[in-house]
């Protein structure tokens, strides 16, 4: 089993290139905990989906540091990863979105595979949840890791998640959405259709932590000529996600597993987050969920 890590992201709300932001007492990043969980939990090997220009500034840290103990590749999000039919529009710069990414990485995923972001802390109990679905289940590989809503927010400001809707256990709806913290209540809005939804606490979101098989790369392959051509006349804005692509296989009638963690995000949305997530991590360090010097 695999994990494939999106780190293309341009961390514009945190001003930088935020997957790199060191944050543990040696400064380790928060990726480096989501790559030491994955070998603790079993997986075999790491992609990273990144911007090529920021090629190197990874391989000489994380990659580096994380060679020794797992298989590691790197792929590159380029713009012109799509149909020959598509006029990229010369001002698009940010990469096409989620679902993008993970197509990129159709070429170097072999076997089923967790997809998870770079810039997100999930806790191992998060990891060992998706590769136990993934052991036990011989035809559905397809699952969303869901967070209780509380677990997952930040007091800076506004972050994106996708609103879990449940059937029986398995996935009824998700719905991309901005949620924040509104006069003590959790607030959502709809990033599709505006509308406001009121989030309970416990209710589960996604982190866009993911189990699929290979069979996803041809599957997002149709969807991607479906989002080209729908949003020919908005190719400088559009983005191409993930939920989107889970919502349209509910729809068709899959079943897609939702599995309850109880793990506590960690993350740098924004500047003002590194100081509380630099001290989460201290804490989980003294109480011995990790080592002091996580490589060595």
């Amino acid at each position: 089993m695999q994990v494939l890590i999106m780190a293309a992201g341009m961390g514009s709300r945190f001003g930088g290139l935020k997957q790199i932001e060191p944050l543990g007492p040696n400064g380790e990043f928060i990726i480096d905990y989501s790559v030491f969980d994955a070998i603790k939990t079993g997986f075999s090997k790491v992609v990273f989906v990144i911007k090529e220009e920021n090629y190197s500034i990874f391989k000489e840290t994380i990659g580096k540091r994380i060679e020794p103990y797992i298989d590691v590749e790197y792929v590159f999000q380029k713009l012109d990863d799509v149909f020959e039919s598509v006029k990229i529009p010369k001002d698009r710069v940010k990469p096409w979105g989620t679902a993008h990414a993970v197509y990129c990485a159709r070429n170097n995923i072999t076997e089923d595979f967790l997809v998870i972001n770079a810039d997100d802390f999930y806790g191992r109990d998060a990891f060992l949840v998706a590769k136990k679905f993934l052991e036990e289940n011989s035809t559905n590989k397809i699952s969303i890791i869901g967070y209780k809503a509380e677990n997952t927010m930040t007091e800076n400001g506004s972050v994106k998640r996708g609103i879990i809707k449940l059937n029986n256990g398995n996935l009824k709806s998700i719905t991309e959405s901005k949620i924040e913290y509104v006069l003590g209540k959790i607030q959502a809005t709809s990033l599709e259709s505006n509308e406001e939804i009121e989030v309970k606490p416990s209710d589960l979101v996604s982190m866009n932590m993911i189990t699929f098989d290979t069979a996803i790369f041809d599957y997002i392959k149709e969807k991607m000529a479906i989002f080209f051509e729908k949003n020919k006349d908005n190719l400088s804005t559009c983005e191409f996600l993930i939920p989107t692509i889970l919502d349209d296989m509910v729809k068709e009638g899959k079943n897609i597993s939702v599995l309850r963690t109880d793990a506590t995000w960690y993350g740098v949305t924004y500047k003002e987050d590194t100081d509380k997530v630099r001290k989460a991590l201290n804490r989980l360090v003294l109480e011995g969920y990790y080592p002091n010097n996580l490589w060595n």
